[in-house]
């Protein structure tokens, strides 16, 4: 994996992270009771974005560092995920 990819990856896991940790523990102006004019009663009262963000590059980090190790070792190749054999038969070099 190159760093383009190494960087492509961390990107997909930070926003696919970010998308399930907004929603956590949002407050709405609704359920305060206070909602602004021009605003709807689901727009948050308080979202804590940089917290969020902080949690979204933790997790995203250590996922990262596991689907890199996968990737890196060699454990899990594409061939191993070929569920309609597609692939060509790897090349055998051990003569």
């Amino acid at each position: 994996m190159g760093i383009t990819s190494a960087l492509v990856l961390f990107a997909v896991l930070w926003f696919l992270v970010l998308f399930i940790v907004l929603p956590l523990r949002l407050t709405t102006q609704g359920d305060v009771g206070e909602v602004t004019p021009g605003t709807q009663a689901g727009a948050p009262a308080e979202l804590n974005i940089r917290r969020k963000f902080k949690i979204v590059t933790v997790v995203a980090a250590v996922l990262w560092v596991v689907i890199a190790g996968v990737i890196f070792s060699g454990a899990i190749s594409v061939r191993d995920i070929d569920m309609f054999n597609r692939m060509a038969p790897a090349a055998e070099t051990g003569e």
